[in-house]
């Protein structure tokens, strides 16, 4: 049986050079400034087999622990601008949006399925159910998950 984990948070100061630049690493080849992790590798100044060796172990604290996934499933009416107006209030609320899955309009309503990952604590998933419910081209908002 895989033993679970064991998280800690350490501040990088004290850590050896070479778990910066895993992460940096990661980064280069998430934001696609590199196109390999062969070459980012080059270009931090790290071998492949050190990368290799911790990258399944060292993630960035913001990347794991802070992060707020909310799901929403939303039946709008089939009107004009109605998803417009609901993606618009998320991102007053200073939502990302991950996902957004809309079924084709039946009986005049849609059902759109919303996946979305908050950075900030002042929003909780309660008060965005609150606001989407609040537009007027909303029918109904349910709650599938928030973390």
């Amino acid at each position: 049986m895989k033993e679970q984990p064991n998280y800690i948070v350490v501040d990088t100061a004290v850590l050896p050079e070479i778990f910066g630049k895993v992460l940096e690493v990661k980064k280069l080849v998430a934001e696609r400034t590199e196109r390999s992790f062969s070459s980012a590798c080059k270009r931090v100044e790290i071998s492949r087999s050190a990368f290799y060796k911790y990258r399944d172990c060292v993630f960035a604290y913001d990347d794991k622990m802070t992060q707020q996934i909310v799901n929403l499933s939303v039946t709008l009416r089939d009107e004009a601008g109605a998803l417009s107006n609901v993606l618009t209030a998320l991102s007053e609320m200073h939502a990302n949006i991950l996902t957004v899955n809309q079924n084709i309009p039946v009986d005049g309503v849609a059902l759109v399925s919303i996946s979305l990952k908050m950075g900030s604590a002042e929003v909780n998933p309660m008060k965005i159910k609150q606001a989407v419910s609040a537009l007027t081209s909303v029918v109904e908002v349910r709650l599938l998950s928030g973390e």
